[in-house]
């Protein structure tokens, strides 16, 4: 099931909410503004530290 999460274009800076399905493969994103592919989403804080 697939839900949002936010994403910022590395490019412009734009931050915007995508589908994302935590089990899919990689996808490609283009940036609505810029539409640069170079979109990361952004991790919550309490993931990003348990990943580390």
């Amino acid at each position: 099931m697939a839900q949002e999460a936010d994403f910022k274009c590395l490019r412009c800076g734009t931050i915007t909410k995508l589908p994302y399905s935590p089990d899919a493969e990689l996808q490609e994103r283009a940036c609505p503004k810029c539409k640069s592919n170079s979109m990361r989403r952004i991790k919550e804080q309490k993931e990003a530290r348990a990943a580390k």
